[in-house]
């Protein structure tokens, strides 16, 4: 199906057009129409396969069609679990329909809180938000929630593993009822609990399901590699000097401290690299995301805080130094790579201590993945260690055997009253 079949307004149109969609994935194609025509979806689709562009397609028609002034009070709510999958989601909306007059404000912690509680006063029409700042704003009363016509929830599973639902319960209980808005669910993958709460507070929604026996993207190459824990730096290494010297690469690793240790290894040995992870500032990690995206940084090295959302063109390649303890997150992992129909490689580094995760990926994908043993040529032994980041304890002062032992001065004892004067 084509976009031009859509009777789209001619803003969306002409931002589809200039983005170079002629073509419906099968996401879109089942979803877009549904919500179109004013229907509730849940869709579970695969990583990369449009999904933010349906959401956006059905929200942005629905308000240019009846258009209404700006207020501090929204027209429309996305809601999504990180800082990362806002600021993205922001910027394909702008893509999109780059000329739109409809004011898009995106709400997360860790920038300026009055700047956008200003924004709210300037007047709205679309908040993408994560859950916590947002309803921060809405017990100060900076918005109300009585607007609101389309909701959207994306990632919907991801909410319930970051502890996310009893906000985003709190957020639904004030809503306009189901029947007065229009929701959607879009998500990589769609649990019973996420769709128990489908029921709760959507109108008799329309699930959609694209292909269900094939979880992750179909144009990604997959690999494991049986390596020793201590192998993994060297074959990294090797890799990406050869393999992979012109590609855009991810690597997953399980610990903020790995992620630390493989990015300054990378540095060490002149590898463009940048590390992203949950404790650093949102400032920062928009500035590495932005020179990842302008190719000033070439491997970015990331924790499982960073596989979800994260939408860069042109991802090459995707390594997971470390196999993830939870199956879910593979699948999110290599998402990163192989979208909006391209290609991509996805290598897992199973070694001694986490390759007994291995078969529950396995299940979960319904599949197993080709694995051998790395060839010799494969791996990069001569490397330049990274400095150590340990502070030396200072070596106690050695005392000389003719050194006396200081004597302590006395100390003065205060007059416990005043002298008596003599008569």
């Amino acid at each position: 199906m084509r976009f031009d079949a859509l009777n789209l307004p001619p803003l969306i149109q002409q931002g589809v057009d200039q983005l170079g969609f002629t073509e419906l994935t099968p996401v879109q194609e089942q979803a877009i129409p549904l919500a179109l025509s004013g229907r509730d979806v849940a869709a579970q689709a695969q990583t990369g396969t449009g999904k933010t562009a349906a959401f956006l397609i059905a929200l942005y028609t629905r308000l240019l069609k009846d258009p209404q002034p700006s207020s501090p009070n929204p027209r429309a709510l996305v809601l999504a679990p990180t800082r990362e999958l806002v600021v993205q989601i922001c910027e394909d909306a702008k893509g999109l329909v780059p000329d739109s007059p409809l004011k898009i404000h995106p709400v997360f912690g860790g920038v300026d809180y009055d700047r956008q509680r200003k924004a709210f006063a300037d007047g709205v029409d679309v908040v993408v938000a994560t859950p916590g700042r947002l309803i921060d704003y809405a017990k100060q009363k900076v918005f109300s929630f009585k607007r609101i016509e389309v909701l959207v929830i994306d990632e919907a599973d991801r909410m319930f593993d970051m502890g996310f639902i009893s906000d985003l319960r709190f957020i639904l209980r004030r809503l306009p009822s189901y029947e007065k808005r229009q929701t959607m669910l879009f998500s990589a993958t769609l649990s019973p609990r996420v769709m128990e709460l489908a029921y709760d507070f959507m109108n008799e929604a329309e699930k959609v399901q694209i292909e269900p026996e094939q979880v992750t993207a179909e144009r990604v190459e997959q690999i494991v590699y049986h390596v020793g824990g201590k192998e993994k730096i060297p074959l990294l290494l090797g890799l990406l000097k050869e393999r992979m010297a012109d590609g855009r690469v991810m690597v997953f690793a399980n610990t903020k401290r790995d992620t630390d240790y493989v990015t300054r290894v990378l540095q060490a040995n002149e590898i463009k690299a940048a590390q992203i992870s949950g404790d650093i500032t949102q400032v920062k990690r928009m500035k590495i995301l932005q020179e990842f995206k302008d190719g000033r940084v070439n491997v970015l090295v990331a924790t499982d805080v960073a596989s979800r959302g994260i939408h860069i063109d042109d991802v090459t390649h995707v390594v997971n130094y470390d196999v993830p303890q939870d199956p879910e997150d593979y699948v999110h992992r290599i998402g990163r790579t192989a979208r909006a129909g391209a290609s991509g490689l996805a290598i897992m580094m199973a070694d001694e201590d986490l390759v007994f995760h291995l078969p529950a990926i396995e299940e979960y994908i319904t599949f197993s993945i080709p694995s051998e043993v790395p060839a010799d040529e494969l791996f990069c032994w001569k490397y330049k260690r990274p400095p150590s980041t340990r502070k030396k304890t200072p070596l106690p002062v050695k005392k000389s055997p003719t050194d006396k032992p200081q004597r302590r001065r006395p100390r003065r004892r205060k007059p416990s009253g005043e002298k008596k004067t003599e008569s």
